[in-house]
């Protein structure tokens, strides 16, 4: 974008405070921003390619999603995020509920599928995905993790899913930057009273956040995984992906569903088939979110490489 004049290079600039913990699956690159001449970090994950994450259908399906304008739609197989077309999503919203089962049936039927088959219409979501306005908050985060020795790899991720740009409240209560219900705030440092609501404090929000990480969501993620003897490291992507949903859904709520699905093994198959299936509160919401996360990184990933490719021709014209 002309107006933001952005300029990203690709320099391994590791924060000091937290190289060892990251540096066998992540880089933390500098970005520069002529227009402010200011830099600022994303995390680099290379197991996001180098394992074929970004191939998978659902991470594609959403960024297919965080592409498409609001008052469109993307029609797509429920349990696989096979998208079938796109229509437009104002006049979906126009047909009464007969008629919205007449139109998913003729659906089925026009592509063959069993009449079991769940079809879901996907608004899209381009206005909430603004990638140049949440890359600030982005790098704050990674350095405020860094700083309390939390992987900023998760800042990066609940930032780009939770709150791009916007200081959002969730229809569960859950609030700020790193939208935080208010007992666990308060389970972590966060003062939520009457007059104060400490979550809309990015610093404090993000302390809390990192708290709940370490404290909570990443110890749990290792018991739940020893319980269903799967082995697991802590730097893989499929772990942290793990750890996202047990941040997102609770750990009762992974539990029972590993539990359910009777996994034999970590790794990307145990968690696309966690996004195929449910258990007490671990529903479609919950499936959805380490595909979203996959989905963003991968278009920030492709707007740092695609300026950083720009600059250097740049470069090499000049010389």
């Amino acid at each position: 974008m002309e107006k933001m004049r952005v300029y990203f290079c690709l320099v391994c600039c590791q924060l000091l405070l937290f190289t060892n913990a990251i540096a066998q699956t992540s880089s933390v690159i500098e970005v520069y921003s002529e227009q402010d001449s200011s830099f600022a970090y994303f995390v680099k994950n290379h197991q996001l390619f180098n394992e074929s994450w970004d191939t998978l259908a659902q991470p594609n399906f959403w960024r297919m999603v965080m592409a498409t304008h609001e008052d469109s739609c993307v029609v797509n197989v429920a349990s696989t995020r096979q998208v079938l077309f796109s229509t437009s999503y104002k006049n979906y919203k126009k047909k009464s509920s007969a008629q919205r089962v007449f139109y998913k049936d003729s659906i089925r039927k026009a592509y063959c599928l069993d009449y079991t088959t769940k079809i879901y219409l996907t608004s899209g979501k381009r206005a909430f995905y603004d990638f140049e306005k949440v890359m600030p908050s982005i790098s704050k985060g990674i350095e405020l993790f860094s700083d309390i020795h939390t992987d900023p790899w998760y800042a990066q991720a609940i930032l780009l899913i939770e709150s791009p740009g916007k200081l959002a409240r969730s229809n569960a209560g859950a609030y700020g930057p790193f939208q935080l219900m208010k007992s666990v705030a308060r389970s972590h440092g966060l003062k939520v009273n009457n007059q104060v609501d400490e979550r809309k404090d990015f610093d404090k929000s993000a302390k809390g956040a990192a708290s709940l990480l370490t404290k909570t969501c990443i110890p749990a993620a290792k018991r739940i995984l020893t319980k269903h003897q799967l082995e697991y490291c802590e730097d893989d992507l499929w772990f942290k992906l793990f750890v996202l949903h047990i941040y997102h859904a609770g750990a009762g709520n992974v539990n029972g569903l590993l539990t359910s699905i009777d996994a034999k093994s970590g790794g990307m198959d145990l968690i696309k088939t966690m996004w195929q299936s449910e258990w007490g509160g671990f529903k479609n919401a919950s499936q959805n979110y380490s595909q979203v996360a996959l989905a963003t990184m991968i278009i920030l990933n492709d707007i740092v490489e695609e300026k950083s490719k720009y600059i250097y021709e740049c470069y090499t014209t000049h010389e």
